[in-house]
């Protein structure tokens, strides 16, 4: 096996694709570089056909810290858990492969991405996807290939659309969208923007398909230059599961009783008919037919239930709760669900209930990210939560899986463009979604709950947001879009688009999609009733909260910000952080200071205005003319050190601590006496020269008069 290796341009970019030399034992292997940012990926596909009845299909996406010259954190100095955005490429990988392999591949197949340069200018995720691809066509693997995964930004100034914008592009853009699929079709949406327009949206996801086709082309010349130099790729030969034509006349035979079971709006009595109605099928058959069909038999059975679905939803117009395909199921809202905590919001639809809670912090409890992006920090943070119980299952709880990951960054991202200047609202947010109940569209409930949690907080959004998931159902020629799908909708299905946004526009998307069938008409249909969802399900949200409330919950903290000059920040702090932390633990507030000389003050009560009174008595010059009480901290030959303000010291000259001749300041002051000061001067270095208000006689019958300054 030799080396080959490609550079080649697209829309501005270099890009270089190179293959045998690393990994040469997996299935394929390619390495992928977008400017010096590299990443490595690899299949592998099992010799063995699995007796599963689905496609065993895993993909990891392993973040290497030395891509970026960094020591990982922690006791064990190694990477650990996944972090969010590893798991999120992983996803991005995933969604648009699986759906390209053939049905009845049962072989198990995994994908691993790893990161090898990170070069802080060009992201590594969108890459992966084509390295994937690349890999599985050098592999000889069947799938519906070449795929490829772009980004596609828009200048916010000129308007001007990017694909795989870098960092600093990215950070000028209103419009942050991820597509993949094969040059013909898309099959993986995900996107945030800033309130961008149905129509701009469709003009961005057009654009990125041509950039996809590009991508395409490029693999395909690689792979002739491939063959060129290694011979001629042969395809690997899978055994697929072919259905038993008996199986499939046998199961079908029970069509009508599917179509009637399905009738049914109640989720758990639903599924109780459609369970009885398969075992009473699977009774049918012998114990020797059993074991002979037993991966046949479920496959088939899932089949009849896809088809009524589908039937039923084409041919009569009506959904298996009986609704039209653009109506919204009964929506119940409730701001404030929760006392004592800083905000929340109990959304339901359906059967799908979620409640948000928000909780407000000072500005460095924001998370930190410790990834291979150049993002250090963020101070929103949406998480989602799935327990068991909201489907009436029983399982395990514990850290999140991939897909809650992956829909509380969808919330996350809705919210994002109208959250407020952390200068006008200076807090860390982080919302919590837990799925009470589910019967599909809970991410979107969850952007909808989280929307009434910050408004019940007092968190002055720009405006509000509500969410959407759109459906597709084509058969036997004819396409349906739906509104609002609920779990069966999803799952049989051809599509899951979610749409959130405001009144003004989109804020964040996500597509899958199994239909080949998918035409920019048909997502410009999806996009307009998506409009007309969210603007009715927003309207139900503002009946009951018209807005964000005026101010912040009592018990939340409440933070003010004060600025301070850059060279007093230190005097701030003290040494080793004496000073702060002796203000927060006498105050009882929290203290952040920034490098800018910005200071966040939070707490309850009174404590803020403690703290805020401490730090300008610690920053304030004194200036001259004013009188301040002071207590003597120190006494020399000459004079007096008097403690004005915090770590402010004036000097008080024996020849002004009494009226008349002093011999020794001692015999007028004493340590720790009180004695009332004015400034008479300040010089260029900050010396500060006091004269004593009502001085007394000095002792022993000195001289009369104006005391004789004796330098």
């Amino acid at each position: 096996m030799t080396l080959v290796s490609k550079t080649f341009e697209l829309y501005g970019k270099t890009y270089t694709l190179e293959s045998g030399e690393l990994a040469k034992q997996a299935t394929g292997a390619a390495l992928v570089k977008q400017g010096d940012t590299t990443a490595l990926t690899t299949v592998v596909v099992s010799r063995e056909r699995k007796n599963y009845d689905f496609f065993p299909l895993t993909v990891d996406f392993v973040e290497r810290m030395y891509a970026v010259g960094r020591i990982p954190g922690g006791y064990l100095k190694r990477e650990g858990r996944p972090s969010d955005k590893a798991t999120l490429t992983a996803r991005m990988i995933d969604r648009p492969i699986r759906p390209s392999f053939p049905d009845g591949f049962r072989n198990e197949v995994q994908i691993v991405a790893t990161s090898l340069v990170a070069d802080q200018v060009n992201p590594i995720d969108v890459i992966c996807t084509m390295g994937a691809s690349l890999a599985m066509t050098l592999g000889g693997v069947p799938f519906e290939g070449p795929l490829a995964c772009v980004r596609i930004g828009r200048n916010r100034e000129t308007g001007e659309l990017i694909v795989n914008p870098t960092y600093e592009e990215r950070a000028a853009s209103d419009l942050d969208l991820e597509l993949a699929g094969t040059r013909d079709f898309i099959s993986m949406v995900e996107a945030g923007a800033d309130e961008v327009s149905e129509e701009d949206m469709l003009e961005a996801m057009r654009f990125g398909q041509e950039a996809i086709g590009a991508f395409c082309d490029a693999q395909l010349e690689f792979v002739e230059e491939w063959e060129r130099v290694n011979g001629e790729i042969v395809p690997r030969e899978y055994p697929l599961d072919v259905p038993s034509e008996e199986v499939h006349e046998r199961v079908f035979a029970h069509y009508d009783e599917m179509a009637t079971a399905l009738r049914d709006a109640d989720k758990l009595a639903r599924q109780d008919k459609v369970a009885e109605l398969k075992e009473a099928i699977r009774a049918e058959f012998s114990e020797d037919e059993l074991v002979e069909w037993e991966r046949d038999i479920p496959v088939q059975l899932k089949k009849l239930e896809k088809q009524a679905m589908r039937t039923m939803v084409v041919e009569t117009g009506e959904r298996v709760d009986g609704r039209a395909a653009d109506e919204i199921r009964p929506i119940m809202v409730k701001p404030g669900y929760l006392p004592l905590v800083h905000g929340s919001g109990l959304f339901q639809r359906g059967q799908t209930q979620v409640l948000s809670v928000l909780s407000l912090g000072m500005l460095n409890e924001g998370q930190r990210l410790d990834t291979i992006e150049p993002t250090e920090g963020k101070r929103y943070m949406h998480q989602y939560s799935f327990p068991p119980y909201c489907t009436g299952e029983t399982g395990r709880v514990g850290a999140p899986k991939r897909r809650e990951i992956g829909h509380g960054d969808l919330a996350e991202r809705a919210l994002l463009p109208v959250l407020p200047d952390e200068n006008e609202f200076p807090y860390a947010l982080r919302v919590v979604s837990d799925v009470m109940e589910s019967n599909g569209s809970s991410s979107m409930a969850s952007a909808c709950g989280s929307c009434l949690a910050l408004m019940d907080g007092g968190v002055p959004l720009k405006r509000p947001v509500s969410g959407i998931a759109m459906g597709l159902i084509q058969e036997e020629g004819k396409t349906v879009v739906l509104s609002d799908i609920q779990g069966v909708e999803d799952f049989l299905g051809d599509m899951d688009f979610k749409v959130c946004g405001t009144e003004r526009g989109i804020t964040a998307l996500q597509m899958d999609n199994k239909a080949t069938g998918l035409t920019f008409e048909i997502l410009s249909r999806a996009l307009a009733q998506a409009k007309e969802g969210r603007a009715f399900i927003l309207d139900k949200m503002l009946a009951e909260i018209d807005g964000p409330r005026a101010e912040t919950r009592p018990t939340a903290p409440r933070i003010v910000s004060i600025s301070v000059p850059v060279d007093k920040i230190r005097e701030v702090i003290g040494s080793g952080g004496k000073v702060i932390r002796g203000i927060q633990d006498e105050t009882g507030a929290s203290v952040d200071i920034q490098e800018d000389g910005t200071v966040y003050v939070g707490g309850t009560g009174e404590s803020v205005e403690a703290a805020v009174e401490r730090i300008q008595l610690i920053v304030k010059v004194p200036e001259v003319g004013e009188v301040y009480t002071g207590r003597v901290v120190s006494i020399q030959p000459f004079g007096a050190f008097v403690n004005l303000l915090p770590g402010k010291d004036g000097l008080l000259h024996i020849s002004r601590v009494a009226q008349g001749r002093v011999e020794k300041v001692e015999d007028v002051l004493n340590i720790g006496d009180e004695v009332e000061v004015t400034v008479i001067e300040v010089d260029d270095r900050g010396k500060i020269s006091l004269d004593r208000l009502n001085k007394p006689e000095a002792p022993g019958g000195g001289h009369g008069g104006e005391p004789r300054d004796r330098g």
